[in-house]
């Protein structure tokens, strides 16, 4: 019964923390509470968050960083199911899909943006290029890059684009992060002209804007080897 009981609680604290991310309280991108402030919230012990949280890990619904904390990947167990296939995926693939998605949401932001977008955009631009022209831990620089793009995706009110794209995050990060270690560009205006675009309306200087930052991309090398005949 005991161990009954213990399972339970788990479970409860589980759909607890789960029901946190899929309402958007705690949105994707952003670090969860520690583990002293979740036992405090959830009125449990410390072995009992722990494993409610690793039980969103193995979902795939949230990430453990080391020295960062924990933060959100997706907002729905599909798009973890999601993360984990891609989880292996070429690094010319993940940029190819990429492309053709972000280019496409680019076009359709600059149609649909409202204000709340806007603020959005321009708040996640600031911090990104601050982070990108300071000297920001790797991670931390690449999490406000995906930011940036994850809010235009947003921007085009699509929610499967959206959806679909959350998927893709831990994957993007670790495109992302061999694209700087190879090339080590800022791509500081690249962005602005892509967010002004949006918030422009200018729905064909949007995605010219975006595919413009796929071309360098697309040369990064894989992180898996290709196959050969």
């Amino acid at each position: 019964m005991r161990n009954v009981q213990r399972s339970s609680l788990i479970s409860q604290v589980t759909a607890a923390l789960r029901d946190e991310i899929t309402s958007q309280r705690w949105p994707v991108g952003t670090r969860i509470p520690t583990e002293p402030e979740l036992c405090e919230i959830t009125g449990t012990g410390r072995n009992t968050v722990r494993e409610a949280v690793q039980a969103l890990v193995h979902a795939g619904m949230v990430e453990r960083r080391q020295g960062s904390g924990t933060f959100v990947l997706t907002s729905s167990n599909l798009g973890g199911t999601l993360g984990r296939y891609f989880s292996d995926a070429h690094h010319r693939d993940v940029t190819e899909l990429r492309e053709t998605l972000e280019v496409t949401a680019a076009a359709l932001a600059a149609d649909r943006r409202d204000e709340h977008d806007i603020r959005e955009m321009l708040d996640a631009l600031e911090q990104r290029n601050t982070a990108w022209s300071d000297d920001t831990e790797l991670a931390d620089a690449v999490r406000l890059d995906a930011r940036l793009h994850r809010s235009i995706v947003a921007a085009s009110h699509n929610a499967i684009y959206l959806e679909f794209y959350d998927s893709l995050l831990p994957v993007i990060h670790h495109t992302m992060e061999d694209h700087v270690v190879v090339h080590n560009e800022e791509y500081l205006a690249e962005h602005i002209a892509l967010v002004h675009a949006v918030i422009d309306g200018d729905a064909s200087r949007a995605a010219d804007a975006a595919r413009s930052l796929f071309h360098e991309l697309s040369q990064a090398p894989s992180r898996a080897p290709e196959l050969t005949e």
